[in-house]
């Protein structure tokens, strides 16, 4: 189940994030924008747009999700490996993303102190 969920989010993202969704999406709303005068712009014409972009809304929710999860994974696990492989590095920050907000900001004033010795301040690392 997981690994059928895993492709049919990544095929639907990947299609879904295209530009012939896009102009599918439009044609779609021009459609239904011309047919306003022919329905007299009633209550059902514009439940059909609310209905339809609501359900699809709610169920992309779910499908980037699952792919945002899956890319941040990946990404962690690649800057683990390269912290690992670094023997200057340290290996505390290799699961960076567990530690407590009170330890990430403990490490942000340390790089910011670390920074400002070297003179140099990214702005990530800004008050």
């Amino acid at each position: 189940m997981n690994d059928v969920f895993r492709k049919a989010a990544h095929k639907a993202s990947q299609l879904m994030g295209s530009s012939w969704a896009f102009a599918w999406a439009f044609f779609i709303i021009v459609i239904w924008a011309l047919c306003g005068p022919i329905f007299h712009f009633s209550d059902t014409w514009q439940l059909i747009i609310n209905t339809g972009t609501t359900v699809l809304t709610f169920l992309m929710v779910f499908l980037i999700q699952n792919t945002q999860n899956r890319d941040a994974h990946a990404i962690h696990l690649k800057l683990d490996e390269l912290i690992k492989a670094n023997d200057a590095a340290r290996n505390i920050l290799i699961d960076a993303e567990d530690m407590t907000d009170e330890e990430l900001d403990r490490l942000k004033v340390e790089f910011r102190n670390f920074c400002e010795q070297k003179g140099v301040l990214p702005s990530s690392l800004e008050k």
